[in-house]
């Protein structure tokens, strides 16, 4: 697979080195690098990809993000190795809302950070995404996966509830009794099943993951970021809302979107009968 931009911060921080990133031409790309854990992720890059969220939300010249991996693994779910992760399982000194607590303002929070996100993110699916590795490529707007990928709630393998938002996500993208068959049984979902029930937007080949995810990224990037934006908060929301206040919702986002340079670009494009040239702005 051809490699994502290089990391272009500079830093000498190891962390830097485990969550890779780089912007290139518009694109932040956000890339796990913990390999030899296929990913697992640790709190200290749970809290990087957030903020690294929120600084592309913020910054405007990054126009949409990629999300993605090195090795085999896009992430293996959270690195329950760590000191606190297993002292919270092995210890009887656990205060009650403990647990509760920690899912709040860990795994959630990075769903929240991708579904909050005010740019389109991209989840470039190279390997094996399980249990929170799952839910945030499931969270992204967009899923490309190599045909080596797989998906996997293993939440019950080890008696666990499902979290990191799972139990919001799935039923609202393939339906309550599908949701339920991959969270009770726990199996291994091939990329193409998964792209057949609608969890993927695109299946390639390993070694075209990359390009495509340019390729997608750049069409993003280039296009009218502020629209795209509210599109995805219209969606996002409309989820959880009824027709009415939906309505309202899509009638407010095109009066503010209609105040953009994008939108005046737009028509004034269709009128003069050339290409828009969007600016983001």
């Amino acid at each position: 697979m051809p490699s994502s931009p290089e990391d272009t911060t500079g830093s000498a921080d190891p962390l830097d080195s485990l969550v890779l990133h780089a912007t290139d031409n518009g694109v932040s790309w956000i890339t796990l690098n913990r390999p030899e854990a296929m990913n697992a992720v640790t709190w200290d890059q749970r809290e990087r990809v957030i903020a690294l969220l929120a600084e592309a939300s913020a910054d405007p010249a990054v126009r949409a993000v990629v999300l993605t991996a090195t090795g085999r693994g896009f992430c293996a779910g959270a690195d329950l190795r760590g000191a606190a992760a297993t002292s919270a399982r092995t210890t009887g000194d656990r205060v009650p809302g403990d647990v509760a607590r920690t899912i709040r303002l860990g795994a959630q929070r990075l769903i929240a950070a991708v579904l909050d996100c005010e740019k389109p993110v991209i989840a470039a699916v190279n390997g094996t995404a399980a249990g929170i590795g799952a839910h945030l490529a499931f969270a992204c707007d967009l899923v490309l996966a190599a045909d080596s990928a797989k998906f996997i709630e293993v939440f019950v393998r080890r008696g666990l509830v499902p979290d990191g938002g799972g139990t919001y996500l799935l039923p609202r993208l393939i339906g309550p009794q599908r949701a339920k068959e991959l969270m009770f049984f726990g199996d291994s979902l091939p990329a193409s099943e998964a792209e057949r029930l609608g969890l993927v937007n695109r299946v390639v080949p390993a070694e075209e993951l990359t390009e495509t995810a340019h390729a997608w990224a750049q069409r993003l990037a280039d296009g009218p970021t502020r629209a795209i934006a509210l599109t995805k908060q219209l969606v996002n929301a409309s989820l959880d809302s009824d027709r009415a206040t939906a309505f309202a919702a899509e009638a407010m986002a095109q009066e503010i979107n209609m105040t953009t340079q994008d939108a005046s670009e737009g028509v004034a494009s269709f009128m003069e009968r050339r290409t828009p040239k969007y600016r983001g702005l």
